[in-house]
């Protein structure tokens, strides 16, 4: 998805990222005021993007993009089996850590210099065995990896360089009358993406690009907003909109 200089790699955003995904509602915004509608968006894109009742009892999902893996366990509540797929080998280890061991150390940025040892836990409820993690590149999924009844990509259409390769080759990962459930705030920036490959030509609507993308395979079943927070230190946070959408394939 990124060069050899992939900033994903750094020990900085893993940390962020652990945070993001797994601390509490304090641990991440400890004030009364804004921001608390934003908060679990791994969480949420999980248990609120896909159409639950309509998957089968031995449901295969493929979570692109899955960061360090709190969307991948959570989809695990429904769904036999869970592949999470990440570009960055260091998210993809400290996800499969959590998967391992129920729980994962972080650090947590305060200010300054100044920093708070976090231990963040998975739920004990979840079937951690039911997921499997792996370094792979969403533009280039394995030929081997098989069909899902549910394909979620959170927050990465606008970091691929090509996000075209992806868009063409769903068709083939999700199985006739299965769930594609996406989210991005497409913010689209020529260090990850030329702008000719934006969606839309990024001047006019980015998901009317993505729609002209996906069908005639998938058919639109609902859209929405999804605002997500992510923690930088105490006093500074990234309030983002992302734009969610699940699709059924035809």
């Amino acid at each position: 998805m990124m060069s050899e200089n992939n900033p994903y790699e750094s020990d900085e955003l893993l940390q962020q990222y652990l945070v993001f995904h797994y601390a509490s509602a304090a641990e991440q915004f400890p004030y009364s005021f804004g921001g608390g509608d934003a908060l679990d968006f791994p969480k949420r894109c999980a248990l609120e993007g896909p159409e639950f009742a309509s998957l089968p009892a031995d449901a295969r999902a493929l979570d692109l993009g899955c960061s360090v893996g709190r969307s991948s366990f959570e989809l695990a509540r429904h769904c036999k089996e869970v592949i999470g797929v990440d570009y960055s080998q260091a998210f993809i280890h400290a996800a499969s850590r959590m998967a391992s061991d129920g729980r994962h150390a972080a650090t947590r940025l305060d200010e300054g210099s100044a920093t708070t040892q976090l231990l963040l836990e998975l739920d004990p409820a979840i079937d951690r065995s039911r997921v499997h993690f792996e370094q792979g590149d969403a533009q280039h999924i394995r030929e081997d990896i098989g069909q899902f009844d549910l394909v979620v990509a959170c927050n990465l259409i606008c970091r691929l360089p090509e996000p075209m390769r992806l868009l063409r080759r769903l068709p083939e990962l999700v199985r006739p009358g299965g769930q594609l459930f996406i989210t991005t705030p497409f913010t689209w920036l020529e260090e990850y993406t030329a702008s000719s490959n934006w969606l839309g030509d990024g001047a006019a609507d980015s998901f009317a690009g993505l729609r002209q993308a996906l069908q005639p395979a998938f058919v639109l079943e609902a859209q929405w907003d999804m605002p997500f927070l992510i923690r930088e230190h105490a006093r500074k946070f990234q309030y983002s909109i992302a734009q969610a959408s699940r699709w059924r394939r035809v």
